[in-house]
């Protein structure tokens, strides 16, 4: 009896040992979340070179599924069912990180955080606190504005210009102390800092009386930085030149990690 068309298509292992058809599921789902997560499938076709009736067919099972809805003007978008994986996710890399940033606390006696770029905001994933009895505490699970963070600039800093002025035009920048960035020139102006130093400074523009700095996490599956946040008097200019290289060594060591942790399977 011939094989059914499944299983010498949808079926069929790629070149990678895997299942093609999820590897091609996946892709989809990455490309709309690249695109802002709205797309048609002649997008999708034109950006991953398949056929448009494979994408039609691996769309359809995604709607099923809930991973995806189709809108009432045809194109699709990214579908409620992700929202729950993605909770998860990032608490599990919260837990999974936390050794790092114990460690971040050992070396700079500061209060160490890591947060995620979830759509325009930035979302804390983990924190460990400092031993100091005067210390700063960020809820896990808060979310902030980029504009006037240590970590939202760390993660702005790697996306073009054009769409960090998309996400401040979608997202206000209020302003949560006197010193915060209120305008996407200053903005920008601030991002160039962080790319010619390699690392983000909040200084009292969150809060007054802290100052946070911040690295992303080089090659992190999602968009990730550490900091460390402290009162300004402890945080000081030359504290900064002492504790800057732990978080990048920190940074670079979790990033290995991650990449170790994702490369490894059967």
């Amino acid at each position: 009896m011939p094989p059914s068309s499944a299983s010498t298509t949808d079926s069929a292992k790629s070149s990678s040992g895997g299942v093609q058809s999820l590897e091609r599921a996946f892709d989809l789902l990455e490309r709309m979340a690249d695109a802002g997560g709205e797309v048609g499938l002649s997008e999708l076709s034109a950006s991953s070179g398949l056929p448009l009736p494979t994408i039609h067919r691996l769309m359809r099972t995604l709607v099923v599924c809930g991973y995806v809805r189709q809108q009432s003007n045809r194109r699709y978008a990214l579908g409620p069912r992700l929202i729950r994986l993605g909770e998860s996710a990032s608490r599990l890399l919260g837990t999974w990180a936390r050794p790092y940033l114990a460690r971040l606390v050992e070396e700079t006696g500061e209060t160490a955080n890591m947060a995620l770029l979830d759509g325009d905001e930035i979302v804390y994933v983990a924190q460990v606190p400092s031993k100091h009895s005067m210390r700063m505490f960020t809820e896990v699970g808060r979310r902030v504005l980029p504009h006037s963070t240590g970590v939202g600039k760390a993660l702005l800093a790697g996306v073009p210009d054009a769409e960090v002025r998309a996400l401040l035009a979608r997202t206000g920048m209020a302003a949560a102390t006197e010193k915060t960035i209120t305008t996407p020139e200053g903005f920008l102006a601030a991002l160039e800092d962080v790319r010619r130093l390699g690392y983000a400074i909040d200084d009292n523009e969150q809060e007054i009386g802290v100052r946070c700095l911040a690295v992303s996490v080089p090659g992190s599956p999602t968009a990730a930085a550490i900091s460390i946040s402290g009162p300004a008097g402890r945080v000081t200019e030359a504290a900064t030149e002492r504790i800057v290289p732990v978080l990048r060594q920190v940074a670079v060591e979790l990033s290995q990690a991650l990449a170790a942790s994702g490369g490894t399977g059967a």
